[in-house]
């Protein structure tokens, strides 16, 4: 049903194809518009905007060590460690 295609990187002008796994995916998810940037342009993107975003300190409640989360902490929230986190998560799944 769906055939490799060829687009162009409005970005860096480059060609990149958007494959018939990737348009199935798109299709799937709802998703009408294609692609506009490669692989490489959209990863800068994405990275370009982590490295602006602000992170605040505060204390694990898990270990007690340090925790940098990428929002304002709330009072009487608990928050945790990437360890400890990922640690919960994975327990949850479990």
């Amino acid at each position: 049903m769906f055939e490799d295609k060829t687009l162009i990187c409005k970005d860096c002008g480059k060609e990149f194809v958007f494959t018939a796994g990737e348009q199935e995916f798109y299709a799937e998810k709802g998703f009408e518009n294609e692609p506009q940037r490669c692989k490489d342009c959209r990863m800068a993107r994405k990275n370009a905007v982590k490295a602006s975003r602000e992170y605040y300190d505060t204390t694990c409640a898990a270990c007690g060590g340090p925790a940098r989360i990428p929002f304002k902490p709330m009072e009487g929230k608990s928050y945790y460690c990437s360890e400890c986190f990922a640690k919960r998560k994975e327990a949850e799944e479990a």
